[in-house]
C-alpha cells in the first residue's frame, strides 16, 4: 500500500498513537519496554503493534544512517520539468527514475515544474554523473539544481503526540 493511498481502516485510540510515536523514535525498543511505557501488558501491546502493522500504519522498521559518515555528504535537489504532461510521459519518467541509486526521493508536484528529486551523493563529480543520467530520462525538458549547504531540519517523522 502506498502512503498516498493509505487510510485508517479502524479508529486508533490514544494508546495506539503513543505506540506509534514511541516506535517512530525508537524502533528497536523491546515489546516489554514498549508495553511498560504505554501501560499495557506485553501480550496486548504486541497485538496492538501487529494490528497497526496489518492496517498499514507501520510501513517498515529501519535505522537512520549518517549519510556523511558513509560517504554521501552531498545532498542536492533537482526540479524537473517534462516536455509534455501526459500519462505515458509520467509513467516512463517514473519507471526510469526509480532505477537511479542516487535518487533518495522523487515527488510529483503541482506548480511551476513537474518533479522534485532529492539526491544523496559522494561529491560534485558524482552529481555531474547523475545529472547526465537525469537529463536523458524520458520526457525531461529542463532541470534546475539546488545543492544543500546545510541541513537545518531533516525528517524526524510524523508529529504524533506521545
Amino acid at each position: 500500500m502506498t502512503a498516498s493511498k493509505a487510510t485508517v481502516r479502524s479508529p486508533i485510540d490514544r494508546t495506539d498513537t503513543r505506540i506509534l510515536a514511541i516506535l517512530q523514535s525508537r524502533g528497536r525498543i523491546s515489546n516489554v519496554e514498549l508495553a511498560r511505557q504505554v501501560n499495557l501488558s506485553p501480550s496486548p501491546c504486541l497485538e496492538r503493534v501487529r494490528r497497526l502493522e496489518a492496517a498499514g500504519l507501520i510501513r517498515s522498521y529501519g535505522a537512520k544512517l549518517d549519510a556523511a559518515a558513509l560517504g554521501y555528504g552531498t545532498t542536492a535537489f533537482i526540479q524537473v520539468t517534462l516536455d509534455r504532461t501526459t500519462a505515458d510521459v509520467f509513467d516512463r519518467f517514473r519507471d526510469a527514475v526509480v532505477l537511479i541509486d542516487a535518487v533518495a526521493e522523487c515527488h510529483m508536484v503541482a506548480g511551476g515544474f513537474d518533479y522534485l528529486i532529492k539526491l544523496r551523493l559522494a561529491d560534485m563529480e558524482a552529481y555531474r554523473d547523475v545529472l547526465a543520467t537525469i537529463v536523458d530520462l524520458p520526457g525531461v525538458a529542463q532541470t534546475h539544481t539546488y545543492v544543500v549547504i546545510e541541513a537545518i531540519k531533516q525528517d524526524a517523522g510524523l508529529p504524533l503526540a506521545p
